[in-house]
């Protein structure tokens, strides 16, 4: 079974590097892992390995898509499988390096998606509490995860069961949510107020880098803060500030904020979704990647 190294982590832990390090050691090359450097431009703000990085390395899965493009969890599973059906066939260690849990679960997991369906004219005329009920008599179990008001994925629900004549919730429990791969999921971590403070570090350090004018470059461009691109966080706390509605410092520190934030929902999602090895120690973690690899 091919091998693939994936680590993991909370924004700011110090991946890229752990990441590098493996591969150089290892015969590796870098997939990554993440929802925002897949764009091009969007370098800054997505904490892009450096130019210098890039070269030490091959790295795949970067900036490889417009900002005005969109780009969804399905597609990063095709492009990160066959990335390993491609660096595995070379002799190579896959190593996934990011921090966009759902994307790596994805990836190396049996995850299956459903191919998006337009509204059936079927559904045309009924509204959101018809759909509702027919769901409930259909599938009552997906109404746990599907608000009524969200009439998309009511649709879509709904679309699942008249193609496959069972419940996308009965769909899902029979996936076993195994990894496809012999993989070692390495995660880094450190204290709790080390974390806030490399997170406060790394934004200070953005901004004195030119994210301002990463942001500006990129509406000069057409990119709008509507787009799926600047959903990111270090992009999308930017709106005011453009607007004239908040000042610099606000924005800084919406920033701050909402990367703590997604730190913690980053190990929620981590520690129930992912089978991790949690290592505050780098050279126990690289010691745990050789004995993986004997």
């Amino acid at each position: 079974m091919q091998k693939v190294l994936t680590i993991i982590g909370p924004t700011a832990v110090g991946k890229t590097a752990f990441g590098i390090e493996c591969a150089r050691s290892f015969d590796g090359e870098i997939i990554s892992g993440d929802s925002i450097q897949i764009y091009k431009g969007l370098d800054i703000g997505s904490a892009k390995p450096t130019q210098e990085e890039l070269s030490m390395v091959k790295h795949h899965l970067i900036s490889i898509i417009d900002p005005k493009g969109n780009y969804s969890v399905r597609q990063f599973q095709q492009l990160a499988r066959e990335c390993i059906d491609q660096i595995g066939s070379e002799g190579k260690l896959p190593i996934i390096v990011g921090g966009t849990g759902l994307y790596i679960k994805a990836a190396i997991y049996d995850y299956v998606f459903y191919e998006e369906q337009e509204e059936d004219e079927q559904f045309e005329d009924l509204s959101n509490q018809q759909l509702y009920e027919l769901l409930k008599e259909k599938d009552p179990a997906a109404l746990e995860k599907i608000h009524i008001n969200n009439r998309k994925r009511l649709v879509r629900a709904l679309n699942i069961y008249n193609k496959h004549r069972t419940g996308i919730s009965q769909i899902k429990a029979q996936q076993q949510h195994k990894p496809l791969y012999d993989c070692l999921i390495i995660g880094l971590t450190v204290q709790r107020d080390e974390l806030y403070r490399r997170i406060d570090d790394r934004v200070d350090l953005m901004i004195k880098d030119g994210l301002l004018e990463e942001i500006g470059s990129l509406l000069k461009q057409g990119v709008t803060f509507e787009d799926q691109c600047m959903q990111g966080i270090g992009y999308k706390e930017w709106k005011g500030y453009f607007d004239g509605t908040k000042s610099l410092e606000e924005c800084v520190d919406q920033i701050k904020r909402n990367s703590r934030h997604f730190a913690k929902r980053q190990y929620t999602f981590f520690q129930n979704q992912l089978d991790v090895r949690w290592f505050y120690d780098l050279t126990e973690a690289r010691q745990e990647v050789e004995k993986w690899l004997i």
